[in-house]
């Protein structure tokens, strides 16, 4: 019966002391390692053994788990990405995605988690699921890489804008030249009206010649209106002195009888 009683005694205690292990949790990454670049953060390491497969243009992220014993391991860890075009959710460890990583122990313990990413990406948040408990799992260290530059390459296809060749449209612009030439000839025709204008200017000049020429045989020359005038009072007086003649022949010629 002693003896029944120790080793139940001695299984519940193991049991007991046990039973922390068996029991997951989740939990953050520190806040301070929130919005981080592998370039950017505070500690590089790029001798880090771990980093040693990693590509030029590949950031390596390394994360512990710290909190001793009562921690446990990692178990998996879930990581939030910003790309630049997006979002990405990145799980460790995951062999079927394009992101290499792998979890590795230290001191018998899984407390320590790599991944390599395209370089340039920022942590936005992470969560991890442990065996133990522990108030958060920190970023480590990281390794920047070198962003491809292949960016620059596309560049020369704006050489194609060379299409400046709709600048050749100006020569369209020489037509308005053309328009110019009407312009020209316009302009010229009043010469013309000119000359014309300037014919009629040389009879008027010469109009008093017939006024001291008398009467003209130049019928076709038209008479000014102070000739015309001077013309009517003169025929008006010769009528009149006419008729007054007239009037005094008759005069003389009643005779008186007695």
């Amino acid at each position: 019966m002693v003896r029944t009683a120790v080793s139940a005694a001695a299984a519940t205690a193991c049991l007991a002391l046990a039973t922390p292990a068996w029991a997951s949790s989740t939990i953050q990454i520190n806040p301070d390692h929130k919005d981080e670049t592998a370039g950017g953060f505070s500690t590089q390491d790029c001798a880090d053994p771990r980093f040693a497969g990693r590509p030029a243009d590949h950031d390596g992220w390394h994360f512990v788990l710290p909190g001793g014993k009562a921690a446990g391991d990692f178990e998996t860890l879930t990581l939030a990405f910003e790309t630049g075009t997006g979002k990405v959710t990145v799980t460790v460890p995951d062999a079927d995605d394009a992101y290499p990583d792998a979890l590795y122990s230290a001191g018998n313990r899984l407390i320590h988690a790599y991944l390599f990413t395209p370089a340039g990406w920022t942590l936005l948040d992470g969560s991890a699921v442990i065996t133990g408990t522990a108030a958060k799992f920190n970023l480590s260290h990281t390794c920047g890489g070198t962003a491809p530059s292949q960016s620059p390459s596309p560049t020369p296809s704006p050489t194609v804008s060379e299409s400046p060749q709709p600048s050749e449209s100006p020569s369209e612009s020489t037509s308005p030249s053309g328009s110019a030439s009407p312009s020209e000839s316009a302009s010229v025709s009043p010469s013309p009206s000119e000359s014309t204008s300037a014919s009629p200017s040389t009879p008027a000049t010469a109009s008093p010649s017939p006024g001291t020429g008398g009467g003209g045989g130049e019928g076709g020359l038209p008479l000014t209106g102070v000739a015309t005038t001077s013309i009517a009072l003169g025929g008006l007086a010769l009528i009149g002195g006419g008729a007054l003649l007239m009037l005094r022949r008759r005069r003389d010629n009643v005779t008186f009888t007695s």
